[in-house]
C-alpha cells in the first residue's frame, strides 16, 4: 500500500452507538477526523487509500462493535469488463450530457435531490435536509470536489453526482437522480461515466466507498468488477477470479 507522509499529527476521535442505517438490529460507530489546514488533501489521500471516506469536511472509516459488515471498495478501471447489461445502460443514455461543475449548490438541483430522497428513503436523515443542509454537503469540501450533471437535450437536470479528484482515482461521493426515471438505470450509468472518465484522465481506480454483503442498497457495488477491497492485507481483489484486461469499451 502506498505511504503519504503528513506534516503534522492529527486527532482521531470515535462517534457514539447508533443504529445502524444498513443492517437491523446492528449499531454503528465512526472513527472521524478533520480534514483542514495545508495537509487537508494529503491527509484526505493517504485516508482514502486506508479505507476511510470524505463527507464534508469530514474523513470516516466504521468501527462499529462486533461488525465488520462495511467493506471499502474501488473499481480497476483499466480491467473493468461491462458487462452486457451495462452495455445497454451506457447506450441508452447517450442522449444524456455530462458536464463537471464547480461544487456549488443551486435551487435546481436540491429540488431533484429532494425528489430522490422523497421516492427512495422518506423518513431518513438525508429525505429531511433543508437546502442550507444539502449547500453544505456540496460545498464544505477541503480538497478538488466537483459536481458532474447529466442534463436532457431539454437542458433539464437528470442526475448527479459529487465527485472527489484524488492522485489516483475519482471518489464517488453521493449521487441522485430522477426518480421517475429507473428504467435508465441512471445510478450504474453514472459509475459507468466515471470509470470511462478516470481512463481518459488516466487514473487507475473509482472508489465507490462501502459494500456491505447484507445491504440491499449496496449491492449494485459488487456488479463492477474486477473489484478491489481494502482489508488488513490491504487493497486486494474482492474475489479471488482472474479478470480479463482489456480497457473497456462502452460504445
Amino acid at each position: 500500500m502506498d505511504h503519504i507522509p503528513l506534516k503534522r499529527p492529527h486527532f482521531f476521535f470515535t462517534t457514539a452507538a447508533l443504529p445502524c442505517p444498513y443492517i437491523n438490529g446492528r449499531l454503528e460507530r465512526k472513527i472521524v477526523t478533520e480534514l483542514n489546514g495545508p495537509d487537508a488533501e494529503i491527509l484526505h489521500e493517504a485516508l482514502s487509500r486506508a479505507g476511510f471516506r470524505r463527507s464534508h469536511s469530514i474523513a470516516y472509516t466504521p468501527a462499529c462493535p462486533g461488525c465488520s459488515a462495511c467493506i471499502p471498495v474501488r473499481i480497476a478501471v483499466r480491467r473493468f469488463q461491462p458487462d452486457r447489461t451495462m452495455r445497454k445502460v451506457w447506450r441508452q443514455n447517450q442522449d444524456l450530457t455530462a458536464s463537471m461543475v464547480p461544487a456549488r449548490a443551486t435551487a435546481e438541483q436540491y429540488k431533484l435531490f429532494s425528489q430522490y430522497q422523497e421516492s427512495r428513503h422518506s423518513g431518513g436523515d438525508m429525505a429531511l435536509m433543508g437546502f442550507y443542509d444539502y449547500r453544505s454537503m456540496v460545498e464544505d469540501s477541503p480538497i478538488d470536489t466537483s459536481l458532474l450533471e447529466f442534463r436532457q437535450s431539454d437542458g433539464t437536470l437528470t442526475a448527479v453526482c459529487l465527485t472527489d479528484r484524488m492522485s489516483d482515482g475519482l471518489s464517488a461521493v453521493y449521487s441522485f437522480y430522477a426518480p421517475d426515471m429507473d428504467r435508465r438505470s441512471l445510478g450504474t450509468f453514472m459509475v459507468l461515466w466515471l470509470i470511462d472518465e478516470a481512463l481518459r484522465l488516466g487514473l487507475p481506480y473509482v472508489y465507490l466507498g462501502y459494500w456491505i454483503a447484507e445491504s440491499r442498497k449496496m449491492a449494485y457495488k459488487s456488479r463492477f468488477q474486477p473489484l478491489e477491497a481494502f482489508g488488513v492485507n490491504g487493497w486486494q481483489l474482492l474475489e479471488g477470479d482472474d479478470f480479463p484486461n482489456p480497457v473497456p469499451q462502452f460504445r
